[in-house]
């Protein structure tokens, strides 16, 4: 039975347990009506019709229950058709599906025939393939073989003629152990006939000597002085001559060269010029202005000058004042100070420490874009801090009237033309021509040179050792030892002693000239002496009769020499010696 018979089954069930319900309530009200009192009761009426409405819709419950049975048979017969054809239905597709499954499997016992065939003919053509493969390689193997007997073959023949040789040299170290055993006893027979021999020679020399002591009445330490005292002056001569032909050869191929190097970087590198000085002068808009920097009882000036640590001048000096200080960064910051008073007009102790608070910072904050500035100038990236401030402390240091943070950076210039000349490392070189004043920062602070200083701060703060050796060495505190400490020194020199770049005062100036001129006159056959050009050549006239040519080359340098220990100047100083015969005949 299937699903949907069983669902037309529970409805008819259903329909007729409905149809007998209301049959019973038929029933009940038939009864009730054949008891019931006299038709005149108006209730009784009542009820009749009532139970009559009831009767009435029973029964069309009941036509309506036999109209859904009869509907329901119906549904079943059909669906009692459509079971029936869906039983036929599926009779043809199992007696389809019986012929298909007939089909493919005749179809697979080919196909598995088929597989059988061609998989027995693969298998002998594997096997033929298998086959020729085997025997290339069993003929491969042969062939291996016979090689591999071969290189034995010849490797036995090789170790046979390397045994012959072996054996050979054996032989012969033997015969040359024995050759050298006879050499070495001819040798010691040799050595004792040599012996003996030296020592008659050493008694004839003996001999030969007291006799040379009687004939020439000296002994032989007075003669070897004599002889020593005569070799050491030709030896002195002929040094001269040589050291003149080494320096003219060396003038003719070096000097050129080098005066080229220094000349192309000095000439390649401009710089402004600034002058020294511990004075600074602050233009005033009025001369009542000043009374107003006094301030009652001179309270504004005290405090100003405790405050900055620059003492302030106020003289008749119209609208002007001056403000002096050695420290020139501090001079800066007063003189910034005093500025911003004047422009604001208020002027009072307390003012003055806020002012004064508002310079430092703007003095320190030009001094670190200056020191970046020159730092991007010379092409240099990475570098301490506190390196960069104190480079910035020197915008305002001056060194015989050179700004030192200008003189720096026309040194690296300078430095580094050099060394691209000379095919060295340029950014090196830089660096420690750029480093070398940085202990300048911190000369009034920290004892000891400059030099000194700075390569402790360049050690401290991570540069390389070369760079802290040129600097300590640049004014040969220490030995330089590299060619970057040469090339700091050269380039310093340049930069310093070229005409312009510095000034110094008239006093030490003339003890310089004075000593210069004093080195030179205290020389043997100097007749005059002339110092030229602010000190930068002197003339040495030299007797001639006392003095030759070579004694003149000889005077040179030593008046050169004595010059480089005893004295401290820019640049380089020029040491000529002038020898002159004059012979003088009158014609009567």
């Amino acid at each position: 039975m299937s699903a949907f018979d069983a669902v037309i089954l529970a409805a008819v069930l259903l329909l007729t347990l409905v149809v007998l319900g209301a049959v019973l309530l038929g029933v009940r009200a038939l009864r009730g009506l054949h008891t019931a009192p006299a038709p005149e009761d108006p209730a009784f009426i009542a009820e009749k019709d009532r139970q009559e409405q009831s009767l009435a819709a029973l029964r069309t419950a009941a036509d309506e229950a036999n109209s859904t049975i009869d509907v329901a048979k119906s549904a079943a017969a059909a669906a009692r058709a459509e079971a029936a054809a869906a039983k036929a239905e599926a009779k043809a597709a199992r007696a389809e599906a019986r012929r298909v499954l007939d089909d493919a499997r005749a179809e697979a016992d080919t196909i598995l025939e088929r597989a059988h065939k061609q998989a027995e003919a693969d298998a002998e053509q594997l096997r033929a393939t298998a086959r020729r493969s085997g025997e290339r390689e069993v003929a491969v193997l042969a062939a291996t073989t016979r090689e591999q007997a071969a290189e034995v073959e010849r490797r036995a023949a090789r170790m046979d003629e390397r045994e012959r040789l072996h054996t050979e040299e054996v032989e012969r170290l033997a015969e040359r152990e024995r050759q050298l055993t006879a050499a070495s006893a001819a040798l010691a027979a040799r050595e004792s006939a040599l012996a003996h021999r030296e020592a008659e020679l050493a008694e004839a020399e003996e001999q030969r000597r007291r006799e040379l002591e009687r004939v020439a009445g000296l002994t032989a330490d007075v003669a070897r002085a004599e002889l020593i005292e005569a070799i050491e002056g030709q030896a002195k001569r002929e040094a001269a001559l040589l050291v003149r032909d080494i320096e003219a050869d060396a003038r003719t191929t070096a000097e050129q060269r080098a005066r080229h190097i220094v000349v192309d970087a000095i000439q390649r590198v401009a710089s402004e010029q600034t002058a020294e000085s511990v004075v600074s002068v602050l233009h005033l808009p009025g001369d009542e202005m000043k009374g107003r920097i006094i301030g009652r009882e001179g309270r504004n000036i005290r405090a100003f000058e405790s405050v900055t640590g620059v003492n302030l001048i106020i003289d008749d000096t119209p609208e002007a004042v001056l403000l002096s200080c050695f420290d020139p960064v501090r001079r800066e910051v007063g003189r910034l100070t005093l500025e911003k008073l004047v422009l604001d007009g208020r002027i009072h102790p307390h003012r003055i420490e806020e002012v004064y608070d508002l310079a430092r910072h703007e003095v320190d904050q030009l001094c670190q874009r200056a020191a970046e500035d020159a730092l991007v100038e010379v092409g240099i990236t990475e570098i301490h801090p506190e390196l960069v401030t104190l480079l910035g402390r020197l915008r305002y240091r001056t060194s015989y009237g050179q700004n030192v943070l200008k003189h720096l950076v026309e040194t690296a210039h300078i430095a580094g033309i050099m060394a691209a000349e000379l095919r060295l490392d340029v950014p090196t070189i830089k660096r420690c021509a750029f480093l070398h004043d940085i202990g300048k920062a911190l000369t009034h602070e920290v004892e000891g040179s400059h030099a000194i200083i700075g390569a402790d701060l360049a050690r401290k703060y991570g540069e390389s050792e070369d760079v802290v050796h040129a600097i300590e060495a640049h004014h040969n505190e220490v030995p330089p030892q590299t060619i970057e400490a040469v090339l700091t020194q050269a380039s310093d020199a340049c930069s310093g002693g070229r005409p312009g770049a510095r000034r110094e005062s008239l006093e030490a100036y003339v003890k310089r000239l004075e000593r210069i001129e004093e080195i030179a006159a205290g020389k043997l056959g100097v007749e005059k002496v002339f110092a030229m050009q602010a000190g930068r050549e002197i003339r040495v006239m030299v007797k001639p009769e006392d003095v030759d040519d070579i004694g003149a080359a000889v005077l040179a340098r030593d008046v050169a020499k004595q010059i480089e220990e005893e004295l401290t100047y820019p640049g380089q100083i020029r040491v000529t010696v002038v020898r002159e015969s004059r012979v003088t005949e009158i014609a009567r």
